[in-house]
């Protein structure tokens, strides 16, 4: 029987991969609207966009703040006019059509539903989030997804875990495995309520927060050996490969 029963995976350069869909969005949305497109100008909205996520994780503003303000930060930084608010719900559209996957999620998410259930735990929009999913193809692997804007409560918040299982029906804490890109959401979030954490850092970069998670990962895969017992590993691959024949 595997480590983990309950796996809980964040969303966002996670499984999907947010840096590659920010990218065209933001594009797209300084083209509609007449805005320079050069890297500098995208660095500009990155950074006040991260800032506001990180005082949302610090529990010093709330989400409806980061959709109200980021993009009239932004024009205040970049010195031009506009309507924040149309900006923000243009570039929403746009986020929501680009469902770009981390390499192997479809195939982690296949052989990891064999053995464990599965559930997304995001911070991000619910409707961009679902949309994206669908659009990815991940969505059939998924037991359930929990994104904060329908909760009613953000990771970290020991209440968003605590909610997540409650609807799953899992009452063994011990069983339960968070893997996020997030040290302040998703691994210190998930460790306060309890729970083992995976820290999935495919691009290496260093941890000077105090957090520590129980593991660390570069890539997807790495799963198979933290979640499954051997005599599960070694199936890995072949309910696919017997329905590629």
């Amino acid at each position: 029987m595997a480590h983990y029963h309950c796996i809980l995976l964040d969303a966002d350069n996670t499984l999907l991969d947010f840096s590659a869909a920010e990218e065209k969005a933001l594009s797209e949305t300084l083209d509609h609207f007449g805005l320079p497109g050069d890297e500098a100008t995208k660095a500009q909205y990155r950074e006040i966009n991260s800032g506001l996520w990180a005082a949302l994780e610090r529990g010093e503003i709330k989400k409806d703040r980061i959709f109200s303000e980021r993009f009239a930060r932004f024009l205040r930084a970049i010195g031009a006019q506009g309507d924040s608010a149309a900006m923000n719900r243009w570039y929403l559209e746009q986020l929501g059509q680009h469902a770009d996957v981390v390499p192997d999620a479809r195939e982690v998410l296949r052989e990891l539903g064999e053995v464990a259930t599965l559930a997304v735990a995001s911070n991000g929009v619910e409707r961009v989030q679902l949309g994206r999913l669908e659009a990815s193809g991940l969505r059939p692997y998924l037991d359930e997804v929990f994104v904060s804007e329908k909760m009613g409560v953000t990771k970290p918040s020991r209440r968003f875990f605590d909610l997540a299982l409650r609807t799953l029906g899992v009452e063994n804490r011990a069983k339960v495995l968070m893997v996020g890109d997030s040290l302040k959401a998703d691994i210190q979030g998930a460790a306060q309520a309890g729970l083992a954490t995976c820290w999935f850092n495919p691009t290496g970069q260093g941890n000077e927060t105090g957090i520590q998670p129980d593991y660390t990962i570069a890539s997807l895969p790495e799963l198979y050996d933290i979640v499954m017992e051997e005599e599960e590993r070694e199936n890995v691959g072949i309910a696919h490969r017997r329905h590629q024949v």
